[in-house]
């Protein structure tokens, strides 16, 4: 099946390009206010632009197509003066840091770890920091693909696609990155509960999912996850907008009307 994933890779690097430009979607304070609000440990959710982000969104039936986890500003790592505070996985170059304005053209979630303790937070940064320079594992979108929409197969193919992912552990996407982190410190992102009965009691067991099987959406759809806007973050206070319509009532207001303009220039 080598040849395949070779082909798929092909495809998904040249469906990454952008399907077209867009200028940013929020505004200089509302950038401000997501660099304001991130704290380290924080999942950002993205939506890209590319064509292969599309498909990611309509195989997730999510907004969600990319993640990347907030460390904070890493010493000697910019971009033009600017910081680099996330890690991530992408198509192009595997896992790498960025800064955030690279995905300040895009709309964007913050997903935050609830009661995570400052030393497994600072284990989650370190895990993702340490892996920077793997590679992206491709095969694993064809993985999650299967496990999306799952259809019969032979025998003999069904044993050829037991494996999740490529199996090589220099490969990796940016939501088994981030879920893997957290796996490490013990957090749950969306486990598989159980459930164990006895004559005493009932309690539920959470068991791990592959790494693999994680997509961007599922940060947001956790129960541990809380969703932090940044807008609301900064104590929004609705009598502080704004209206297009008030302020033009104001202009008229403020405007003299003709008959008025002209006695005045009269009696001048």
């Amino acid at each position: 099946m080598g040849w395949m994933f070779d082909n798929v890779e092909r495809l998904i690097a040249r469906l990454q390009k952008p399907a077209n430009h867009r200028e940013p979607l929020i505004s200089d304070d509302a950038a401000r206010a997501l660099r304001d609000t991130l704290r380290p440990g924080d999942v950002l959710l993205v939506e890209g632009k590319g064509r292969i982000s599309g498909g990611i969104k309509y195989l997730t039936q999510s907004t969600w197509s990319h993640s990347a986890l907030y460390v904070g500003p890493m010493a000697g790592a910019t971009t033009g003066g600017e910081p680099h505070v996330l890690i991530e996985a992408n198509v192009d170059d595997g896992v790498v840091s960025a800064p955030l304005s690279k995905y300040l053209h895009c709309q964007t979630r913050i997903c935050r770890p609830v009661g995570l303790s400052e030393a497994d937070c600072e284990q989650v940064c370190r895990y993702t920091f340490e892996r920077i320079g793997l590679g992206y594992d491709f095969k694993n979108i064809i993985d999650l693909m299967r496990y999306l929409f799952p259809c019969p197969l032979t025998q003999r193919w069904r044993r050829r696609t037991i494996a999740l992912g490529s199996g090589d552990a220099s490969r990796i996407i940016c939501s088994s990155l981030i879920a893997q982190a957290f796996e490490a410190v013990r957090y749950p992102v969306l486990p598989k509960i159980t459930y164990i009965e006895n004559q005493s009691a009932r309690r539920e067991v959470a068991a791990i999912r592959h790494s693999s099987l994680y997509a961007p959406r599922d940060f947001d759809l956790s129960p541990y996850f809380m969703v932090v806007k940044p807008t609301l973050a900064r104590s929004f206070n609705y009598k502080d907008m704004q209206w297009a319509d008030l302020l033009q009532v104001q202009a008229e207001q403020a405007t003299p009307a003709p008959e008025i303009e002209r006695a005045i220039a009269a009696l001048a």
